[in-house]
């Protein structure tokens, strides 16, 4: 099993790369975002998933272990192979991921191109549990994600419901997008969450 690669960038297209380690060149399948990231560097390091199969052995590569373990979490949903789990981690990105699964958000899903409904809904009733608010199941977290997890876990103090925080945050994420402060975040989340205090408050 190859869990990670060190090496020099020959080729960097928007799916994959070719990095050689010690004269062999390895094909590693990514996101556009990583294969960015890392062809913009004479060196790069992945942590990589590796797909056996009859007639190949594939690797997918990341530069977050983030990302790694989100990525092998997709895939252990009933419908979703390796190039929907790198789709759906292209599209969405691991802090949206976490949010939309904490929200019970299927359409952040079936926006993925090859996600269907029902496949969108498994992925939500799969990963429920799995990723705590802001965190993922690992040691590495992302400045980011620890933001939005504390954004979520102070609106649940508040009383409101962990989805209702959830979708509030996602709503501010998505409004403000990802330069606004975190203060900026939580103002934005409250004014969501108070428009419908009188029918979904933390006290109804």
């Amino acid at each position: 099993m190859i869990a990670s690669l060190r090496g020099t960038v020959l080729v960097s297209t928007p799916t994959h790369l070719i990095v050689e380690v010690g004269g062999v060149g390895y094909q590693v399948f990514t996101t556009p975002e990583t294969a960015r990231l890392a062809g913009n560097s004479s060196e790069c390091f992945l942590f990589t998933s590796m797909i056996v199969r009859e007639d190949a052995m594939i690797l997918f590569g990341f530069i977050e272990a983030e990302e790694q373990m989100l990525f092998d979490l997709l895939r252990s949903v009933t419908g979703v192979g390796p190039k929907s789990a790198l789709a759906i981690l292209a599209n969405l990105g691991a802090d949206q991921i976490r949010l939309a699964v904490s929200a019970e958000d299927d359409a952040a899903f079936k926006a993925v191109s090859g996600i269907g409904p029902k496949t969108a809904k498994l992925i939500t009733v799969t990963l429920a549990g799995k990723l705590t608010p802001g965190l993922t199941p690992i040691a590495k977290k992302s400045a980011q994600g620890l933001q939005l997890g504390n954004l979520i876990e102070a609106l649940i103090g508040l009383g409101w419901p962990e989805r209702a925080a959830a979708e509030a945050v996602r709503e501010s994420l998505g409004q403000l997008g990802a330069t606004a402060t975190q203060n900026e975040l939580l103002r934005f989340a409250l004014s969501r969450l108070g428009a419908g205090k009188s029918t979904s408050g933390p006290d109804a």
